[in-house]
């Protein structure tokens, strides 16, 4: 049976666009809720649903690990197949966006994700005060991606010292499948680390860089059954399943894609391959973290860098947890999110609680 676990979904057809526009509010037990916008083609608009629900969810626990006051939403723009995003029809679209936003009075704030960017959210801005990321000359933070691959580099240190037993990743064999936004961005930090990479993605085109960084290049299947100390999975998810859980030839796998788990239950089959999964959620933290700290939170550029470097603590706490108990390093960080938002909503209670009378 499936259970609802949201606090509110809201599903409306744009009345500019024509176009789905759901907006999923998981939770507001710690603070404000917040998720990106994610503009993309679906084949029935319930498969936009199905994204929302799960990546607010998803935004929930990365703000609960990361100890951010927030809370995870999601914004979800469902196209159908065949439909062109024309500049028209995307500002029509991004301002139905801003209306179902704006009619939650700050309840949930929303960013760029897949298929939108800073530039859109200044479109969204136009409209509504409850977003964030938007261009540094518009007042935002910008492009999250530089954040992203910092807070990951942060992340896979701490594996290499599980590993290893030092976080040094010079001479490490990394195997980056994604070479995105946030993808280039973290193999280049890599190859400043003297990490020796394996780098993939779809488009061929991508060859160049591999060729700058003296890196490998391979194909997408070829670099996930790689023998490489580190799969690093920086595109789209599901790059995890049954099958190329079987074909694995790393230590560990960490990396910024979303979803990487095609199931819930892949996590138990890497732990039984002896194979460390660190939840993405918690490696690819680092773009909302200081989006977030410096944005909604007020924080100077320097404290959120901080924050983003704190990854690594972060990932080297739950890694030790998962070994104590003898668990995952999933299961260590949903427990984590768990204990944080009990404790968030006893405080809240506690609050509205009316002290007694005095006669």
């Amino acid at each position: 049976m499936f259970t609802l676990d949201h606090e509110q979904v809201m599903i409306r057809t744009g009345p500019r666009s024509g176009l789905p526009v759901i907006v999923a509010v998981h939770s507001t037990a710690l603070g404000q809720a917040v998720g990106g916008c994610r503009l993309w083609h679906y084949t029935d608009w319930r498969d936009g649903l199905t994204d929302a629900l799960r990546l607010s969810a998803g935004m929930t626990s990365k703000c609960a690990v990361a100890g951010l006051a927030n809370g995870g939403g999601k914004t979800v723009i469902a196209v159908p197949e065949g439909v062109r995003i024309d500049a028209a029809l995307r500002r029509n679209v991004l301002y139905d966006v801003a209306d179902v936003v704006d009619s939650l009075g700050g309840l949930y704030a929303t960013g760029p994700d897949v298929g939108t960017t800073p530039a859109d959210m200044a479109v969204i801005g136009e409209h509504t005060t409850h977003v964030f990321c938007k261009p540094a000359q518009r007042g935002g933070s910008g492009d999250s991606s530089p954040h992203t691959a910092i807070g990951t580099l942060a992340a896979l240190r701490a594996v290499c010292r599980r590993i290893h037993g030092t976080s040094n990743l010079s001479g490490r064999r990394l195997a980056v499948v994604g070479l995105g936004s946030v993808g280039e961005k973290l193999a280049r930090l890599l190859a400043a680390e003297g990490a020796e990479l394996l780098v993939s993605d779809i488009d061929p085109g991508k060859r160049t860089l591999a060729e700058e960084l003296g890196a490998t290049w391979s194909r997408p299947e070829q670099a996930v059954a790689a023998e490489v100390d580190i799969l690093v999975p920086a595109a789209l998810g599901g790059i995890l399943t049954e099958q190329s859980v079987s074909d694995l030839r790393c230590h560990a796998v960490a990396g910024p894609a979303n979803n990487q788990l095609a199931t819930p239950d892949v996590a138990g089959l890497l732990h039984r391959r002896d194979i460390i999964w660190v939840p993405d959620y918690v490696v690819g933290a680092g773009g909302v973290i200081y989006a977030l700290t410096t944005e909604l939170h007020r924080g100077t550029a320097d404290d959120a860098l901080t924050r983003v470097r704190a990854i690594e603590g972060t990932v080297s706490d739950l890694l030790h947890t998962a070994e104590r108990l003898g668990t995952t390093p999933a299961q260590a960080a949903l427990e984590l999110t768990q204990a944080r938002l009990r404790s968030a909503s006893t405080s809240h209670a506690q609050r509205s609680v009316p002290s007694p009378a005095h006669n």
